[in-house]
């Protein structure tokens, strides 16, 4: 009876063991699949320049993270070191940024007047509030929406008689866009072309990409000061493969030292993909049913 006993309990700590383990909500890969330490990354961010996190939209997980992220570069930085740059608002609505940043614009004025994205209360507005609390800049860095649009309509020659005020929102023009970067060559593709963009509507919905990518990077770039790190949030299509933002700012400004995040989703997280290998120098992996926010 003892012995049979003793079976029943290994097979039910067997059983039990089954259900038990590690559950992360998320995982952290180098660039070549490699588990990343989340300490040694920030170590490596605080010496960047700027660090470009390429997120989901709708990704509850990633916002959370981005926060984070900005709460501890801010630790590891002097006061005044650190900067935080947004995809998520455009540059004629920067002096509200500038403004709610600073604690002097309410949220009901802000949020009628910088036209904030619709996921903004729950997904941006932590960050903007830790922002003002502890006296970090923010900077709205995107090309105002008409402007995008109208190049994806007519392409960039319709900027050609733009007024000198107008120029001042947007990276300085004309705009010489290199087809041949992989982002811009796999935009083509999914139009039907043959990575050249030949045909005026990809080629023009391209070069409104090429747009928002280039005046980011050009407000990244002027937007900093020495010894000052801008984490900077943006759609991870803007900066995976180290291509969008990353290529423009190699061209504005070589010498930046730049490391990009990626959020990617996948059914399990232990290990990274093939596909998702070096699409950026640290990846997060998260839940493929991680909730969304919209």
């Amino acid at each position: 009876m003892r012995f049979l006993r003793l079976v029943s309990l290994f097979f039910l700590l067997i059983g039990l063991a089954s259900f038990v383990g590690d559950r992360p909500a998320y995982r952290l890969f180098t660039a070549s699949g490699q588990p990343a330490d989340y300490d040694h990354m920030m170590q490596e961010l605080a010496q960047a320049d700027v660090v470009l996190f390429g997120e989901q939209h709708n990704d509850a997980l990633a916002h959370w993270l981005e926060l984070q992220v900005a709460k501890d570069l801010q630790k590891l930085k002097k006061p005044g070191q650190l900067v935080i740059g947004m995809e998520m608002f455009e540059r004629d609505v920067q002096p509200l940024v500038a403004q709610y940043a600073a604690g002097t614009l309410a949220d009901t004025a802000f949020e009628r007047q910088a036209r904030p994205w619709p996921n903004y209360a729950t997904d941006y507005r932590p960050l903007l509030l830790f922002a003002r609390e502890n006296h970090v800049p923010v900077i709205g860095t995107n090309a105002p929406r008409p402007f995008a649009k109208v190049v994806a309509q007519r392409s960039l020659t319709a900027l050609d008689k733009l007024p000198a005020t107008d120029r001042t929102l947007l990276a300085p023009l004309p705009l010489k866009v290199d087809y041949d970067l992989p982002g811009y060559k796999n935009m083509a593709a999914m139009f039907g072309g043959d990575g050249k963009a030949h045909g005026g509507g990809a080629q023009n919905i391209i070069q409104a990409q090429a747009l928002k990518d280039a005046t980011m990077a050009h407000f990244v770039q002027t937007s900093l000061a020495p010894g000052q790190t801008m984490l900077h949030l943006n759609g991870s299509y803007h900066s995976d493969h180290h291509d969008g933002i990353v290529a423009w700012l190699h061209q504005y400004a070589p010498k930046l030292r730049v490391k990009t995040i990626s959020v990617v989703t996948q059914e399990q997280l232990q290990t990274l993909e093939k596909e998702q290998v070096n699409v950026a120098d640290f990846v997060v992996v998260v839940p493929a049913d991680a909730a969304k926010t919209y």
